[in-house]
């Protein structure tokens, strides 16, 4: 197929891959299927119970663009730090795809530019000697516990800890007229809220290009298609008068309510260029900076799913409830000039499979189980839907 957008949508539910396409020849597919919630089949594939007594140096290394695993490496570099607390661990993040580190340059990824060639940097001045070091006990090592690529200003960073202890948490509000600011919206409102309609049969893509794979590029891609959408909340600052940069885990926490037992919800942080922004050198594809909205970072949540993984919940229909979920860490400095952006949606095709915004089994609905659903995001004092950042002082 040229066309996976299409492919997938007119592949319906789930339950038809086997159906039209496995035909009970993939048994783990059929595993997962049957797995829908975080119980004992996934729990004990968890690795993260197994990560004690790690005695021998590890080098972690993360990409903040890996589209596949980002989640990994993080999570095994934050366990082994509690649970082996004498143990050597480094943590090396750069500006990379899933395996980036190892086979690319690292100078651009898709039409952002970093500056230099951090893959190279990696291999050349960090991994080699890490290697060296400790397996031909040759030459020094004076690496930092963290060493991060902070894009935006595209530098490295050194910290002593991971996520760096040199940051204060603020509240980015969502405001009425699409703003976005650190100040507490000033309506004291129960109806305080911005809506939209989410059309299971019509998702928002994950990006503008049609294309038959997930590929790589999306996970920096301007995000101006989504914004233009009528089922995309657009949240968006003021000019920023001075740099401001985040470094640490990012968790979006939003009050909502919608007609359906259940939703997804999709919130992407985004870096917003000056409308006369141009780069040092033109990108591949010589596309025009100005007014780009670049994806920092972006997660999904399923409602379902909000007080436990394990043991699913229905949403009450129109009733405001509460979730907060992790957007992944970032080291990222909104540049004096830029705005910071923040969009909601409750789809992210073909990405994440559809949601029928009803409770039911995802894995084993029909078409007709697939509804639509009027969604509210509030953004008062009562009920403030915001992002929690760590700001580096």
């Amino acid at each position: 197929t040229p066309d996976g957008y299409k492919f997938f949508l007119e592949l319906g539910p789930l339950a038809n891959v086997d159906k039209n396409y496995f035909q009970g020849q993939v048994p783990t597919w059929n595993e997962y299927m049957n797995h829908g919630d975080y119980d004992s089949y996934w729990q004990r594939q968890n690795v993260l119970h197994s990560i004690g007594q790690i005695k021998h140096p590890v080098l972690n290394v993360a990409g903040w663009f890996d589209a596949e695993d980002f989640y990994g490496p993080m999570s095994i570099y934050s366990e082994i730090e509690k649970r082996n607390p004498e143990n050597k661990s480094i943590l090396v993040v750069g500006p990379w795809l899933h395996g980036g580190w190892e086979r690319m340059d690292g100078d651009i990824l898709g039409n952002i530019q970093f500056g230099s060639k951090t893959g190279v940097y990696f291999r050349q001045e960090l991994e080699l000697p890490f290697f060296n070091y400790y397996l031909k006990n040759k030459g020094e090592l004076n690496l930092p516990e963290a060493l991060v690529f902070e894009t935006g200003s595209n530098r490295w960073r050194s910290f002593d800890q991971w996520p760096p202890k040199e940051t204060e948490e603020k509240n980015l509000y969502f405001q009425v007229n699409g703003k976005l600011s650190f100040s507490l919206p000033s309506e004291k409102s129960d109806k305080d809220f911005d809506s939209y309609v989410s059309d299971p049969q019509k998702p928002v893509p994950f990006t503008s290009e049609v294309r038959n794979t997930q590929g790589h590029l999306w996970m920096v891609e301007d995000q101006r298609f989504a914004a233009r959408r009528p089922d995309v909340l657009v949240y968006q600052s003021d000019i920023l008068a001075e740099d401001i940069t985040v470094a640490g885990p990012l968790i979006a926490s939003l009050n909502f309510s919608t007609t359906g037992t259940d939703a997804d919800w999709i919130v992407k942080l985004i870096d917003v260029y000056p409308p006369d922004a141009t780069d040092a050198k033109p990108n591949p594809c010589n596309i025009r900076m100005g007014d780009f909205q670049m994806l920092v970072a972006g997660e999904v949540f399923r409602s379902k799913y909000r007080k436990s993984f394990e043991k699913p919940e229905p949403l009450v229909p129109n009733k405001v409830t509460n979730i907060e979920f992790d957007l992944r860490d970032r080291c990222h400095s909104f540049l004096k000039g830029h705005r910071i952006m923040v969009q909601v949606q409750s789809s992210w095709f073909p990405v994440i499979d559809r949601n029928p915004q009803k409770f039911v089994d995802i894995y084993q609905v029909r078409e007709r189980d697939f509804e639509k659903a009027t969604h509210r995001v509030y953004r008062s004092a009562n009920y403030p839907s915001h992002l929690k950042l760590k700001i580096l002082k």
